[in-house]
């Protein structure tokens, strides 16, 4: 289902069903911060419907917003599924878009050939020192679009150009987790030790997923990530705080992230 143009915005947003039990809101194809900015308001407005208990949103269950859309997860037992579909659709019509509202983080990060496989590679590809691949990472400001592909993988935006390389040709079994990966336009980091084709050039001791921790995902889409390098003795020190639970990653985040919208 289309709508009617929204505030002068193109394309409309179009309502689509994902089953019998979630819709999802699409606003274009485009994978761009504008487009990201009005999937977070309206999963910013959703939330704030769900959480006034009024029907239809009190049979929301998740919100999930993703790189140009957002999905709205809901209990078919408990609600009219359509009539929770029009007044979904009709909130993001009303909905404006704002600068996001996420946090920025800076992250610890080691860039030394033992935790980084396919630096030398990738910068060797590029015409780079992997000193001057660093550089640049240092200097990127990473924008998180959304989770996925595994609990706490965030897929970032704002890799530099002259980074920007395909995915491996061939996938490895196991990439161990904290590594900072590349591929295309995108950064990620891997929570756990799982397959993948990404270039692996750094690795970071932030736990990306702690169950301990409410919510468990360290990252939000919408939040900023920047990378701050350290040495050995720094990531084996914060290695071990991790693994004995006593990290205050609340350190590591600056502020809210709006000026970087």
């Amino acid at each position: 289902m289309a709508a009617a143009a929204h505030g002068g915005l193109s394309p409309a947003p179009r309502l689509l069903p994902l089953g019998d039990a979630a819709w999802a809101v699409e606003f274009g194809a485009a994978i761009d911060p504008a487009t990201h900015a009005r999937v977070l308001a309206l999963e910013a407005a959703v939330r704030t419907a769900q959480a006034s208990g009024a029907p239809p949103w009190d049979a929301v269950q998740d919100v999930v917003p993703t790189f140009r859309s957002l999905s709205v997860h809901y209990d078919p037992l408990a609600a009219d599924g359509a009539a929770l579909g029009q007044a979904l659709l009709q909130l993001a019509q009303q909905t404006d878009a704002a600068p996001p509202r996420g946090r920025r983080w800076t992250l610890p990060a080691r860039f030394d050939a033992a935790l980084a496989p396919d630096l030398a590679a990738l910068a060797a590809r590029q015409g780079l020192t992997p000193a001057a691949v660093v550089e640049r990472l240092l200097g990127a400001e990473l924008r998180v679009y959304q989770i996925g592909f595994m609990p706490g993988f965030p897929y970032m935006a704002g890799v530099p150009a002259v980074l920007q390389v395909p995915r491996l040709a061939t996938p490895r079994k196991a990439v161990p987790a904290g590594s900072i990966a590349l591929a295309g336009a995108m950064a990620a980091v891997y929570p756990w030790e799982s397959p993948g084709g990404w270039h692996l050039v750094g690795r970071t001791p932030a736990p990306l997923w702690d169950l301990r921790r409410d919510p468990p995902a360290l990252l939000a889409s919408g939040d900023v990530v920047r990378w701050r390098a350290i040495d050995a003795a720094e990531y084996e020190r914060l290695r071990q705080a991790v693994q004995r639970g006593a990290l205050d990653v609340a350190a590591w985040c600056d502020a809210p992230a709006e000026a970087a919208a």
